[in-house]
């Protein structure tokens, strides 16, 4: 079966992407990871992954709690976002790349959240607990409960056009959402850093494979599948080989 290309949006450094191409290549994936590239519509899925801040003139606000931004990775995004969505490819927005997402959806951001030192340490991720609703994507992956790795401090303020929120903290901070319609989906935390479920944490790679098998043949109506068709689950890594 062919391997689904995923066009990786990241950072300039690229020791930072490694865990993210590990993770899709884990999945079974191909990444290709390019620093705010043109649109290119011929890869199956985009990935946008964590950084900096989004800018919030972005979503029609002035700074007030923003720190850095990163003004060409935005502006590289947000076209290439939109150009997905229009088109009906999927897109995994994790950390930045799910706020990202949202703003090029129409939403918009807490620019610092009150809860700050909850979510991230001085000295890097913490964990914390996730609640999940019931039915969503999340639900069927990791249950109604889960702990997550979490660094950030900004967050999903108003929904985009036709985002569900599916997962919050215990402040009420969104942490997943989907859509209802497109193949889209994002998390506000760092699965690409706990694949295997390191820490106790919910493991990331269900998420990228669920995101890769959206990518492939199955094609955009895969949530249901999910939770019925046993090859699927397999392959979202929920079932295990007998």
């Amino acid at each position: 079966m062919k391997k689904p290309r995923i066009l990786m949006t990241a950072y300039k450094e690229q020791e930072k992407n490694l865990p993210y191409i590990r993770a899709v290549e884990e999945a079974g994936g191909e990444a290709v990871c390019l620093y705010a590239p043109p649109v290119d519509l011929s890869f199956d899925g985009l990935l946008l992954c964590g950084g900096e801040d989004v800018a919030p003139a972005l979503y029609g606000e002035e700074v007030h709690g923003t720190e850095k931004t990163d003004p060409e990775r935005d502006e590289a995004e947000l076209a290439l976002a939109r150009a997905y969505v229009e088109y009906g490819k999927p897109v995994f927005g994790i950390c930045r790349g799910a706020q990202l997402l949202n703003v090029a959806l129409g939403g918009s951001l807490w620019q610092h959240l009150r809860t700050t030192a909850d979510h991230r340490a001085p000295e890097g991720e913490l964990m914390h607990a996730v609640r999940a609703e019931a039915g969503s994507l999340l639900w069927d992956l990791y249950d109604s409960n889960f702990l997550v790795n979490s660094y950030h401090h900004q967050a999903l303020r108003l929904p985009g056009c036709g985002v569900v929120p599916t997962a919050w903290a215990q402040d009420g901070t969104v942490e997943g959402f989907e859509h209802e319609r497109l193949p889209l989906l994002g998390v506000q935390w760092h699965p690409e850093r706990i694949l295997h479920g390191e820490g106790g944490s919910a493991p990331g790679l269900p998420l990228f494979r669920y995101f890769l098998c959206l990518c492939g043949e199955a094609g955009s109506d895969l949530h249901a599948p999910v939770q019925r068709d046993p090859d699927v689950r397999f392959a979202c890594g929920i079932l295990d080989e007998e």
